[in-house]
């Protein structure tokens, strides 16, 4: 009997030190608050708004859901950016659909190249939505951890 029980232990030990294969991975899940862009005293009136954003990332495949809301204006487009650096503005590489409305919620799902991914776990990708008061911005957050 004690040797059937450490058989058991010792196989459970074994199990648990190794990755199944085929098991479901979840994915590495990232959350962003959206908050007005930076903005000089003539757009203060134009920028407004709040939302977040939650993307999880599973291999190279970007699952993401938007939410936002109090916009001045009604949204024209959304983006995901990457930066040099967390908080450092960079050039858009993906383009979301977004409804023309001035709150709502979008969701996709879309692979990313290597480098992307990469940029994504290093804090330097955000989602920047632009409405018709403010062309150049006005809600973006930085996704991370």
């Amino acid at each position: 009997m004690l040797k059937r029980f450490i058989a058991v232990a010792m196989f459970t030990s074994v199990c648990l030190c190794f990755e199944i294969p085929g098991a479901a991975q979840k994915g590495e899940t990232f959350k962003a608050r959206l908050a007005p862009v930076p903005m000089d005293a003539s757009m203060r009136q134009n920028v407004t708004g709040s939302g977040s954003a939650t993307a999880v990332l599973a291999g190279n495949k970007l699952s993401i859901t938007v939410t936002f809301t109090g916009l001045g204006g009604a949204a024209t487009a959304a983006r995901l950016h990457q930066g040099v650096a967390t908080g450092v503005r960079g050039s858009p590489f993906h383009d979301l659909t977004i409804s023309k409305a001035t709150s709502g919620t979008l969701s996709a799902a879309f692979d990313l190249t290597p480098e992307q991914a990469e940029n994504l776990k290093k804090g330097r990708v955000y989602i920047q939505i632009y409405s018709e008061k403010a062309p150049d911005g006005n809600l973006w957050g930085w996704l991370l951890r």
